[in-house]
């Protein structure tokens, strides 16, 4: 299809174009920035929710994601599915178990799943995949599912691209160790237990919520006492407040203690095969876009990504020009066997390279 049958095509919200769309931008073919820029000032600011769904292998995100998708189905909003799925070997493309798990859902014409591959990208999430949620923001789609595969950094990428971060994590897949790891635990606004029929969940679900507690200062505020609270202080007869028991009053004059304007991330237990749960999840999804709109952080967090998505591309197009436009690999290659002998480091060749690409040497 030409080019400028895909962007009016984009403009019919016809599927097939967005598809083509699609696989333009995911290969980089000619003219694909051209179409990103075209969506670009088409993008709905704020009409679209963009939800990040992430976890270890077999906690079954797929089966939570079909169901999040009949939840919003029956709300009448149109869902976008990104499913990024771990690269095949053998022909670089995604390997597509979570669209073949999601086709009851893919029937419906106000749904799109498309599956990804990774393409060996850090972390696991591709700029290009950012991109082409950017598609179906312009589309037309009401919430957008990013699901992932769940390891190595692609859950930090996730919460780059999301407003909302959901970890998934079932009770007997060792994620009790996981509530240690900082790095993976912090992302998440929040967080499931998936499977919680089985045996583990509450107790996982238990350590997750001292863990928040933790970094919020009040540990153990979900956890029954051991022991009876100590007697409270008898009452004044004139209705004063006052002794042990009122401590936590404010002085006279002094205004109340507000609670904190913290996010503090629902744990919520799901059934995924069931459908158990999956409405208390949307519902939490809804609450934490309106507490990043209400405090101004949502348009603050789309800058951010917006910078980050700039240099991404800016670096994306120098590796390109280096690559086709200098001789860069030519000298690496002649280079290599001083590198491999260790007469030279990987460091003075890259300088050298650098020097060269710089004076034009190597145009």
């Amino acid at each position: 299809m030409r080019l400028e049958a895909i962007l009016e095509g984009l403009e019919r919200r016809e599927p097939a174009a967005l598809a083509r769309a699609i696989s333009l931008v995911e290969n980089q073919r000619d003219g694909f920035e051209r179409v990103l820029s075209h969506v670009h000032a088409r993008l709905r600011r704020g009409g679209t929710r963009r939800i990040g769904i992430t976890g270890p292998p077999g906690a079954g995100k797929s089966t939570l994601t079909e169901r999040l998708i009949q939840q919003f189905r029956s709300q009448e909003l149109r869902v976008g599915v990104v499913a990024v799925d771990p690269t095949s070997p053998f022909t670089g493309g995604a390997l597509l178990g979570d669209r073949i798990r999601m086709e009851a859902a893919s029937l419906d014409p106000n749904v799109f799943i498309r599956s990804m591959a990774t393409r060996g990208a850090r972390g696991g999430l591709a700029t290009t995949t950012e991109e082409v949620t950017d598609l179906l923001e312009a589309f037309g789609f009401d919430r957008i599912l990013l699901e992932t595969v769940g390891v190595g950094q692609t859950e930090l990428d996730v919460a780059r691209t999301a407003e909302t971060t959901v970890l998934v994590l079932v009770p007997e897949s060792g994620d009790g160790i996981q509530t240690l790891k900082a790095g993976v635990m912090e992302i998440a606004d929040v967080y499931v237990i998936n499977k919680s029929d089985r045996p583990g969940a509450d107790k996982l679900r238990q350590e997750i919520e001292v863990m928040l507690g933790i970094r919020h200062g009040n540990a153990f505020r979900h956890m029954a006492p051991h022991h009876a609270p100590p007697p409270r202080a008898p009452r004044p007869a004139d209705g004063r407040t006052g002794g042990p028991a009122d401590r936590g009053a404010p002085p006279s004059g002094r205004p109340p203690v507000r609670p904190s304007d913290v996010w503090d991330p629902p744990v919520i237990a799901t059934v995924a095969s069931r459908g158990d749960g999956v409405a208390e999840l949307a519902q939490a999804v809804d609450r934490h876009y309106a507490y990043l709109e209400a405090g101004g952080l949502l348009a603050e967090r789309r800058r951010q990504q917006l910078a980050q998505r700039t240099r991404a591309v800016l670096e994306r197009a120098v590796q390109h020009w280096i690559s086709e436009a200098t001789r860069a690999e030519e000298l690496l290659q002649r280079r290599l066997d001083d590198v491999a002998d260790g007469r030279r480091s990987p460091y003075d060749v890259a300088a050298e390279i650098l020097d060269q690409v710089k004076t034009g040497a190597l145009g």
